[in-house]
């Protein structure tokens, strides 16, 4: 079983005017980057997409979900600003599902649920990194850790 925990593509830039930035979708690169998710996932036995509500990270699962005939999931736990441990509490449900999962989530959140996952001993090869329409591909849970987490950033 692997989770595979994607950082939304591009969207553009935040508008300082909008705090909760909600609307914000994705643009020409985001729209490739989300494509590329979808032809490299479409192979794997992902059984369930689940994805903050914003629009942007609907956007990011969306092509996947379409291939695979699966609905996205919208989870607030997963949101911008969303509490650590309710974004944790996500992560293990999906951990402990059946099949695949990918989660789609934000740059607030990613950083610091890998960093968890590394101090419960989650071995890393290679390098580490949150860019827009990057994955961490977590594999081997084992009911409180996973084994390894390799970071793949999105090629465009």
């Amino acid at each position: 079983m692997t989770v595979f925990l994607v950082r939304h593509a591009s969207a553009g830039t935040r508008n300082d005017a909008d705090p909760s930035d909600q609307g914000r979708i994705l643009d020409a690169t985001g729209t490739l980057q989300a494509e590329r998710l979808a032809d490299w996932l479409r192979h794997e036995d992902v059984r369930s997409i689940v994805s903050s509500p914003v629009r942007r990270c609907v956007q990011t699962v969306e092509p996947l979900a379409k291939q695979l005939e699966l609905t996205v999931v919208a989870d607030p736990r997963l949101g911008e600003g969303a509490d650590l441990s309710d974004a944790w509490s996500a992560l293990v449900e999906a951990a402990a599902a059946q099949g695949d999962s990918v989660l789609c989530s934000h740059g607030d959140l990613i950083p610091e649920l890998v960093s968890r996952l590394r101090r419960r001993g989650m071995q890393v090869p290679g390098r580490s990194g949150c860019s827009k329409g990057s994955t961490w591909v977590l594999q081997h849970w084992d009911g409180e850790r996973f084994a390894t987490g390799l970071y793949t950033p999105v090629k465009v």
